[in-house]
């Protein structure tokens, strides 16, 4: 298996984007949007998502690395307003945290 990044992973890591969550409400509301947990590179699981990588994405699922975004997290969100990435692989948009670097002090 190579170690240097497909095209698609490229393409993608090129489309996403950092977003405000006033800007991915209407995504939460219309049940498009994925939560990709900190542990995961959400290039790679929007890559697995856009090849049907159905071993991979129904394992996220399961131990809940991946799913959608639910009302309780939709609240902190919006209460918070952390930095967000997101990229879009239709009909889903899958969004994640900033990881915050300077709080390593």
């Amino acid at each position: 298996m190579s170690q240097s990044p497909s095209t698609l992973y490229a393409k993608l890591l090129g489309e996403t984007a950092s977003i405000t969550w006033q800007e991915l409400q209407p995504f939460f509301a219309r049940g498009a949007l994925l939560w990709v947990n900190e542990g995961l590179d959400l290039i790679a699981v929007a890559e697995a998502v856009a090849e049907n990588q159905a071993s991979k994405v129904s394992g996220w699922l399961a131990e809940g690395s991946l799913g959608k975004v639910e009302e309780e997290r939709a609240s902190d969100l919006l209460s918070r307003d952390p930095q967000l990435w997101a990229v879009v692989v239709a009909p889903w948009v899958l969004v994640q945290e900033k990881a915050e670097r300077s709080a390593l002090h």
